[in-house]
């Protein structure tokens, strides 16, 4: 049977609408676009590392522009979004709060994030700090002294901390709210009061499927290997999925010219696959992206569809870096042309630009410098600098920026 043909670039583009890349900011954001934007790609992945702005806050800065990050903080704290366990530790919408519930409940197949002996082995000392949270109210990892480091395994974490992440994978506990990105842990009745296991969560089967049907939307356009990845489910009957979602006219299928197999087309994006049939389209966004966005954080996907081969190299001895600690991609209408590796210097009020390394045959052109001068201009202010300072960069780049400029 044959299929609609697309080209690559348009296949980019379906993929940048899904995740709200498709077009540049051009209103001002207000507090309630924090949630939706987490809504719209499903999951908000967190990460810790704080060069530069950390993860969750640089994701959707790639999607608001300029907004507060307090925000962020201030939707978990309302309940409007909640942290748990999907494709890593994520931000999650407080509706899809059914779906992960069964994995709570479960907790033996989550892997390394829970130690049934550790749960047994302490259970006194659980039970008594269940206790304690009930009485005294929330609590941090902070709370408690620091006892002898171990070698468990656990990265060495104290035991309450230890204690508290077990009963959090478990679903005793939620986080309530962040304080300086800290977590605060408190009874999951109280996080989420009314809630009612028997009648509200859903089966594994249910809930899996649901997630991968959210899959294929967060993602515009999949293979169907790449389906499964998003909320990192394993042993998945992915062809039964798709000819479920085929079936209901969730899907259709496409191909890519350039690319092999069939490629599939979420029903969000049929009115842009339309235009893609009849001539072309294509993404105008040029911003600086977290190396845990969900355009890039599954690498294969990223180097098959934007031919981007792609590894953060925070976890590599620094001898042995490429390119650089916390390199970020560049996004330039519809292609991933680079990646900068930066740091904010806080107290100075500066961006440092350490290196930013174009992909093999980008052509340094005027629309290239501007635009991608422009986006690290608003990376640069939302962060409250007042000066970019530029490192190693490409010879033509270095003409037109020299060592900085001033914001």
């Amino acid at each position: 049977m044959s299929h609609p043909v697309i080209s690559l670039a348009s296949a980019r583009t379906l993929h940048l609408s899904a995740q709200h890349l498709l077009k540049p900011v051009t209103r001002k954001p207000v507090a309630s676009d924090v949630v939706q934007a987490i809504r719209d790609m499903g999951l908000l992945q967190i990460d810790t590392i704080s060069v530069v702005a950390r993860s969750p806050y640089l994701v959707l800065f790639s999607r608001l522009g300029n907004y507060p990050p307090q925000w962020l903080e201030d939707a978990l704290s309302a309940g409007n979004i909640f942290e748990y366990w999907a494709h890593e530790a994520c931000f999650i919408p407080a509706e899809d709060y059914g779906l992960l519930r069964h994995r709570m409940l479960n907790p033996q197949g989550m892997g390394w994030k829970f130690s049934q002996a550790w749960f047994d082995e302490h259970q006194t000392d659980i039970q008594a700090l269940l206790g304690h949270i009930a009485e005294n109210g929330p609590v941090r990892s902070a709370d408690f002294s620091a006892e002898k480091k171990s070698n468990s395994g656990w990265w060495d974490w104290k035991p309450h901390k230890k204690h508290l992440e077990t009963l959090f994978t478990a679903g005793k506990l939620m986080v309530s709210e962040r304080r300086n990105f800290h977590r605060v842990y408190d009874l999951t009745e109280r996080v989420m009061p009314g809630w009612d296991d028997a009648s509200q969560t859903l089966e594994q089967a249910a809930a899996e499927y649901q997630m991968l049907r959210q899959s294929a939307q967060y993602l515009g356009i999949f293979k169907p290997e790449w389906l499964a990845d998003y909320y990192r489910l394993k042993r998945i009957n992915t062809k039964a999925v798709i000819a479920q979602l085929l079936s209901d006219d969730e899907i259709t299928p496409v191909e890519v010219s350039g690319l092999d197999g069939v490629y599939y087309v979420h029903s969000r994006q049929y009115s842009l696959l339309q235009q893609a049939i009849d001539s072309g389209i294509r993404s105008t966004v040029t911003t600086l992206l977290s190396p845990f966005d969900p355009v890039v954080w599954d690498r294969k996907r990223a180097s098959t569809l934007f031919n981007f081969d792609y590894r953060i190299e925070c976890y590599t001895p620094e001898a042995k870096r490429q390119y650089g600690y916390f390199t970020l991609p560049v996004l330039q209408r519809g292609e991933l042309i680079g990646r900068l590796d930066a740091k904010m210097h806080r107290k100075e009020k500066i961006l440092e630009l350490k290196s930013l390394h174009l992909e093999p045959g980008v052509a340094v052109t005027s629309r290239h410098a501007r635009d991608i001068q422009g986006a690290i201009s608003r990376f640069a202010q939302w962060q409250g600098a007042e000066k970019v300072m530029s490192g190693q960069l490409p010879e033509a780049l270095r003409k037109m920026w020299g060592t900085g400029w001033q914001l």
